[in-house]
């Protein structure tokens, strides 16, 4: 028997503190697409646990990703989640200029100082690779490839002849949860009769599968041919679902914004724009706010102090199970 990580682990700012650095501090994390920055000068950023990253398009045509911090007195370089900056990123704070490479182009108001070397003051860097067009960055140089890390969706979507299609729609929703909370929702199908009775219709009689290759855990409910669920839903450690289906694709980042509190960060993807969502975007609308509301209320039992841990199921919790060993593996 399995039992659950710990009450206090959810919503505990020294959690909070700990997976900041253990676990989004060392994985390859999702900042968008590639579409979304399409010419020099573009840029997209984002914060993902406390982390304020950008992505910027150079001169060159190459994508290079950035935390978003000047390196003087740690003003912001950029505003908002996606831009155009003229040739330049300037701090808004004290107006140092840094070339869209990361070089500190122009330290304002300093003169000649014998002392002061540009050279030693660039933007902080991330390494940025590119799958399928999507963008990820990491802050351990140690990491593996970002394609070791897709590997096992990757065989998926190719051997079925699933595609990513193009940036359609953004859509965001603020819950009072923790990261945790609703990363353990999306992996398992256990709660779906109980929660959304409209996806349970659905999959009727289907056989709900879970598998788990390297970091990557593929839900699929097998006999489903038709209807907005029909598709591959993959869930890439540590925050991220890619959920692709018959029409298009939904990007599901869940970002911790604080202790107990999480933002939805969605990306939907289709050739033929937001118009062409249809039933995709009504089912996405109806579960999140199902999913958004079970676990808001599994977060304050867990804040409320008579629960500590439970038990998992082994036929329905293993990918839970999963998530939990690599996650008690940063609270020693």
């Amino acid at each position: 028997m399995q039992v659950t990580l710990p009450a206090r682990l959810y919503g505990c700012p020294d959690a909070w503190i700990r997976e900041r650095s253990a676990v989004f501090g060392q994985a390859w994390l999702f900042l968008g697409h590639e579409a979304e920055a399409p010419a020099p000068g573009d840029w997209i950023a984002t914060d993902i646990a406390g982390h304020r990253l950008l992505v910027v398009r150079g001169k060159d045509g190459n994508l290079r990703a950035f935390h978003n911090v000047c390196r003087h007195r740690a003003g912001p370089l950029v505003a908002g989640a996606r831009g155009h900056c003229a040739g330049e990123l300037v701090c808004a704070y004290h107006g140092w200029r840094y070339a869209l490479d990361g070089r500190l182009r122009a330290a304002t108001g300093f003169g000649a100082t014998g002392d002061f070397d540009p050279r030693e003051f660039g933007l902080l860097a991330l390494r940025l690779e590119t799958w399928r067009g999507l963008v990820f960055a990491t802050m351990d140089v140690a990491a593996a490839p970002l394609a070791d890390h897709v590997a096992p969706l990757e065989a998926v979507l190719a051997e079925r002849g699933l595609a990513i299609a193009a940036p359609a729609l953004h859509r965001s929703h603020d819950l009072a949860c923790d990261w945790k909370t609703y990363a353990e929702n999306y992996l398992e199908g256990y709660h779906i009769g109980a929660v959304h009775p409209v996806l349970a219709d659905e999959l009727g009689t289907a056989e709900y599968r879970v598998r788990i290759e390297g970091d990557l855990v593929l839900q699929e409910a097998v006999g489903i041919n038709d209807g907005p669920q029909a598709g591959v839903w993959g869930w890439l450690w540590p925050n991220l679902g890619i959920n692709v289906y018959r029409d298009g694709a939904m990007i599901e980042r869940i970002t911790p914004v604080g202790p107990g509190r999480t933002r939805l960060d969605y990306l939907f993807l289709n050739d033929g724009g937001e118009g062409a969502l249809g039933e995709t975007l009504a089912a996405s609308d109806r579960l999140t706010a199902e999913d958004a509301a079970i676990c808001e209320a599994v977060q304050a039992n867990l804040s409320a102090g008579s629960y500590d841990r439970g038990v998992l199921s082994p036929n329905h919790e293993v990918a839970v199970a999963w998530f939990q060993a690599r996650i008690a593996k940063v609270h020693p």
